[in-house]
């Protein structure tokens, strides 16, 4: 029996040292998850803080120079080229938004937003303003043929409107006031180009190429795919349409039953909306690869989902004004 009573007093030791060491070895993973917490607390503090300081930093800066553009007393080629750095500021800008989302708070995020999409708009702005007026403009028709979708005979083809007025830039590249046409425009005719389709009814649009921006205004019954755009494309007024459009950032303003493929690296926003659907973007042809290149988008990330509805605030319930196209429901090919 002292035998079979030593075992078992020797077992019990056994199992309460057992425990114990159990117990202190918890309590070192605990001090090390909590150190590991506070650590990583202060280094996403310590990056939020320096996104504020460098965004909102960047952003000043670019409103000097265009500030600067617009000075009367330079002299042309000093304002064209402080509008240029300006023009390369806020890309950049856009892509250091895109890179800090991971880290930014909703809130963080919306006024980030707010405040490049005001950039974006005084840039646009102003660069029409630098830019030459004519005074009378004859209505001209742009190409409305399709050409091969890599098309580059050398030199950049000068980009022209269908019409320009006396409050328009001279010189506008898009489509506008067109009714059942199909309209195309070549790689070169959009590169780096701020396109307008506005006022466009039962229209096919196809635009093969690298835009820097993309403006919609007007547009009813149209179909409308667009290569990846550097920066932002904007859409106003736009009804009963289907979209496919890649790009950094959409905000989308008084749309409704509109269907939009869409690949964004950011968020995209809807405003004063309904009936607006998405699914990741599907259209392809044959230079869209090296075009995804130039554009300077990730073509990996796709927040094609992600969408911020400002008019709708609830959390935790999905907005009522837009929603996700069923895969059954989706295209996945597309007429030349």
């Amino acid at each position: 029996m002292d035998a079979m009573d030593d075992q078992t007093g020797c077992n019990g030791a056994a199992k309460v040292k057992e425990r114990l060491e159990r117990r202190h070895q918890a309590r070192i993973e605990d001090v090390e998850r909590r150190k590991e917490a506070k650590e990583s607390h202060a280094v996403a503090k310590e990056s939020v803080d320096y996104f504020l300081r460098t965004f909102y930093g960047e952003r000043a800066a670019i409103e000097e120079l265009l500030s600067r553009s617009l000075d009367v007393d330079q002299q042309p080629a000093a304002a064209a080229r402080s509008l240029e750095e300006a023009t390369d500021k806020t890309v950049q800008l856009q892509k250091f938004l895109n890179d800090s989302m991971v880290f930014l708070t909703t809130y963080d995020q919306r006024q980030a937003q707010a405040a490049l999409h005001k950039l974006q708009t005084s840039l646009t702005e102003t660069r029409e303003q630098a830019l030459p007026k004519k005074r009378f403009a004859f209505r001209a028709r742009a190409k409305a043929s399709d050409p091969s979708p890599d098309q580059d005979d050398g030199a950049p083809e000068k980009c022209a409107s269908t019409q320009v007025d006396e409050y328009s830039p001279a010189v506008q590249c898009g489509f506008s006031n067109i009714s059942d046409e199909v309209l195309t425009k070549s790689a070169s005719e959009v590169h780096k180009e701020d396109v307008l389709l506005s006022h466009l009814s039962n229209c096919k649009v196809r635009l093969y190429g690298n835009p820097s921006t993309l403006h919609l205004k007007h547009i009813d019954h149209c179909e409308i795919l667009c290569g990846p755009v550097s920066t932002s494309v904007f859409v106003d007024h736009c009804q009963h349409s289907t979209l496919a459009l890649a790009c950094q950032q959409m905000r989308t303003h008084n749309t409704a039953d509109t269907r939009v493929y869409l690949h964004v690296t950011s968020r995209a926003i809807v405003e004063d909306c309904r009936g607006v659907s998405f699914a990741p973007f599907s259209w392809s042809y044959p230079a869209l690869e090296e075009h995804f290149r130039a554009s300077g988008l990730d073509p990996d990330r796709n927040n094609w989902d992600q969408v911020d509805d400002f008019n709708w605030l609830a959390a935790g319930t999905p907005s009522p004004n837009w929603a996700v196209i069923p895969e059954a429901e989706r295209r996945t090919t597309w007429e030349a």
